[in-house]
């Protein structure tokens, strides 16, 4: 293939680059080591939501890129949130002071450039640091989350998985940790014992290892982090008197000690707007733009399920206006079925000093389109705030990739003033929504006997033997109760691929609520060498809407983990969509109120 000339490649850019509609300027392009500031590399404003990555080894500029990002988006009245990891971000309150060094560097690439100030609200998961605290209940944030902040493995997961619908089922609200706890405690008690039994699949050494880790988040201070009120994700969404977007802060001080937290608690944030925003289809500019900087923390160890809910999650929220652009140092860092989703790239400098480095840096080239660079020089010769880019044009194409020298921040780069955080805290709307924590009955309550069932016609009727109501229990003696059963044992043969463990039921008069069990291990081992071959049986009549197949729904769809969509058409109930509703298994705003 010929070599193209400078000019050629030039020509190629700013074609390329030359878009209609609001714009997120870049930088200007560097070609064949020449800065052209008639060459400016943008990103249409109307593709943030086709997500992105910012990439880079440590000291090449990341942070300066999303800040300088997100001031323009401010500006063009789109509401950012910012993980602040470091507490550099929060600078973006204050304005930046200009220097020769800098007015040579913003003349250069064409930008005019004056100091400024952006709205920032500052926020700090359960009041841990300056900010507004932000926490969430046990029940929103859900099971699958919550076993990803406390490592627990997939079977230990599932058992969580059933202990949340326990309580779901008998009217105990799981508020913050206690309430969880003392669920646990009380399953594993001699009162709690036969409701242990009932569940099936949890057994009392996982209950006990599960009530170790809780124990042991309360013992680093976590459990601040969960309770009420909770912290409403519309707030994200606002926009100054101006217009302008508000730039929302989180950060956690003392990040080093709870890493898993941080990324675990901005993806419930993520979760949680993707299950309240409407479909928006293709926008002008998008509603929200997320920033989720040391994005490896989200993936490290994490179980396969996680990563199918964060996938999901990416690749879905971007139809309802939400763009996310991860932080991290290779897109290794990223899992390929996430990398895949992100049409917008501004890759910083690797550095190649070790043979696993070398491999990272071939990886990473791997990813771009075809260019005019010697992708693994450049990348490796890169400055500081110097990026090579690529992203989505307005048609969905991708632009060309082009080495860029990034515009500069018109705010200050680094932190702001420990006075002015804190009075713009202190003067914050949010801080009296959410700045003081209540304790409201729940779970932990009413199993000590301090309070009474909830009532009212929003209450659910509690089920027959629940603990702390003095209802006796009761046979369910409905019509359906055997279809159930049957139901449940088709479904962990469809799902499962192996004939189910469950023993075939005769209906009777008052039959029993339906049996939850797993095998054991020991069972597994037999079971395991079987054929795999579904046990013949009768076809039972679709369930009808409010049933009991809503709650088989919930708990087979929690336990067994896959195919949680295709298994809530299949039920067809409202409960069972209900149930089945987040992806990570997060409790629906509605229900929780």
């Amino acid at each position: 293939m010929a070599t193209k000339t400078t000019a050629e490649k030039l020509a190629t850019i700013q074609q390329g680059y030359t878009l209609e509609g609001a714009t997120i300027e870049l930088g200007a392009a560097i070609i064949d080591g020449e800065l052209h500031k008639d060459a400016p590399v943008r990103l249409p404003l109307a593709m943030m939501n086709r997500h992105g990555l910012v990439a880079g080894a440590t000291g090449t500029g990341k942070t300066v890129t999303l800040h300088m990002m997100a001031e323009q988006l401010s500006t063009a009245g789109v509401p950012v949130f910012l993980a602040d990891i470091k507490g550099d971000l929060s600078g973006l309150a204050t304005a930046a002071v200009g220097s020769d060094k800098l007015r040579a560097r913003t003349d250069s690439i064409g930008q005019v450039w004056q100091g400024k100030t952006f709205p920032v609200e500052f926020l700090a998961l359960g009041g841990d640091g300056n900010g507004v605290p932000v926490r969430a209940t046990v029940t929103s944030f859900g099971p699958i989350l919550l076993s990803r902040i406390m490592e627990l493995n997939d079977t230990q997961e599932s058992s969580l998985q059933l202990v949340f619908y326990f309580a779901d089922k008998n009217g105990l609200e799981l508020i913050d940790l206690k309430d969880l706890r003392a669920v646990i405690q009380f399953l594993t008690s001699d009162e709690g014992k036969d409701k242990l039994e009932e569940l099936g699949g949890l057994s009392k050494a996982t209950a006990g290892v599960i009530l170790r880790e809780i124990v042991n988040l309360e013992a680093q201070g976590l459990e601040k982090f969960f309770g009420e009120p909770e912290f409403d994700t519309a707030e994200l969404l606002r926009t100054a008197p101006d217009g302008r977007g508000v730039v929302t802060c989180l950060e956690l001080p003392t990040l080093q000690t709870k890493p898993m937290l941080f990324s675990t608690f901005l993806m419930w944030l993520l979760a949680d707007l993707f299950e309240d925003l409407p479909e928006a289809g293709d926008l002008d500019k998008p509603k929200l733009v997320f920033f989720l900087d040391e994005a490896h923390l989200l993936f490290n160890g994490a179980s396969k399920a996680f990563l199918d809910a964060i996938t999901t999650t990416v690749r879905l929220i971007r139809s309802k206006g939400v763009g996310i652009f991860f932080v991290t140092q290779t897109p290794k860092d990223v899992p390929a079925d996430v990398l895949g989703q992100l049409a917008n790239r501004v890759q910083h400098a690797l550095r190649a000093f070790t043979p696993e480095d070398a491999k990272a840096l071939k990886a990473t080239v791997s990813t771009f389109p075809l260019s005019d660079y010697d992708l693994e020089e450049t990348l490796t010769s890169a400055g500081i705030g110097e990026a090579v880019i690529t992203v989505m044009n307005e048609k969905g194409a991708p632009t060309p990739v082009a080495l860029t020298r990034l515009r500069a921040p018109e705010s200050v780069m680094g932190p702001s003033e420990d006075a002015l955080v804190r009075s713009t805290v202190a003067g914050s709307a949010l801080l009296g929504k959410y700045g003081t924590a209540v304790d409201n009955p729940s779970a932990y309550e009413k199993l000590n006997g301090n309070a009474a069932a909830p009532t009212g016609p929003a209450a659910p009727a509690p089920p027959a033997g629940v603990p702390g109501t003095g209802t006796p229990g009761a046979g369910s003696g409905a019509p359906g109760a055997y279809d159930v059963d049957a139901e449940a044992r088709r479904i962990e043969e469809e799902i499962l691929g192996r004939p189910s463990s469950r023993p075939a039921q005769v209906p009777e008069p008052q039959y029993p609520e339906p049996q939850y069990d797993e095998p054991r291990a020991s069972e597994s081992k037999t079971r395991a060498k079987a054929p795999r071959t579904r046990q013949s049986q009768p076809r039972q009549p679709e369930p009808q809407p409010g049933g009991m197949m809503g709650d088989l729904g919930g708990v087979l769809g929690g336990a067994l983990g896959g195919g949680l969509k295709s298994m809530a058409r299949s039920m067809g109930t409202q409960l069972g969509r209900e149930l089945l509703r987040g992806v990570f298994g997060t409790s629906s705003r509605r229900r929780r109120r």
